[in-house]
């Protein structure tokens, strides 16, 4: 069976020059999952979006996350029966800082159980929305192996990391028959 890879952005989705969408458009089979509010999200219903994904995905899915989209999938799986292959968690938003947009309701405290599948945690050095020694707190948390990117800034589109070659051989690790590009 063929592993399929599920994107999974964050706060206000993930744009046409963010790493995700692209890997949407050139990776075989990756889809996104589509959250009922990218501008003001609920955390249960980000939760029962990625459940529905997985549910109609199948078990060998690897999820490959952003921002407040790997918080959500912590979330969900501490909530669900569901099983996938692993997940790539990017730049993990802290949704317990300070300064933590309101309009995002729900995804405080942030589970700190070991996740049930393999994971890898990518965070940046100079991230505004989570510290390095944060993220590396979750991946000890999660059990998920750490990966310091350097200064990557949020490791989305404004760092200019286009279709970002260093988090597809990451994601490479997480997927079974890695289609060729």
């Amino acid at each position: 069976m063929e592993t399929k890879v599920l994107t999974a952005p964050g706060l206000n989705g993930s744009g046409p020059l963010h790493w995700q969408t692209l890997w949407e458009q050139t990776i075989p089979g990756t889809q996104r999952i589509t959250m009922p509010d990218w501008d003001a999200p609920v955390c249960a219903e980000w939760v029962a979006a990625i459940e529905q994904a997985v549910a109609a995905a199948g078990s060998q899915v690897v999820i490959a996350a952003h921002s407040l989209g790997c918080i959500a999938l912590v979330h969900w799986a501490q909530q669900t029966k569901l099983p996938i292959t692993g997940a790539l968690l990017v730049a993990p938003a802290d949704a317990e800082r300070q300064g933590f947009p309101a309009e995002a309701r729900g995804f405080s405290p942030i589970p700190m159980l070991p996740l049930s599948f393999k994971s890898i945690i990518v965070a940046s050095t100079n991230d505004e929305y989570c510290t390095i020694e944060r993220a590396g707190h979750f991946a000890g948390k999660w059990n998920s192996r750490f990966v310091n990117a350097g200064a990557k800034g949020h490791i989305n589109a404004t760092s200019g990391l286009k279709d970002w070659p260093e988090g597809q051989k990451l994601l490479k690790e997480l997927v079974q028959n890695w289609p060729t590009l």
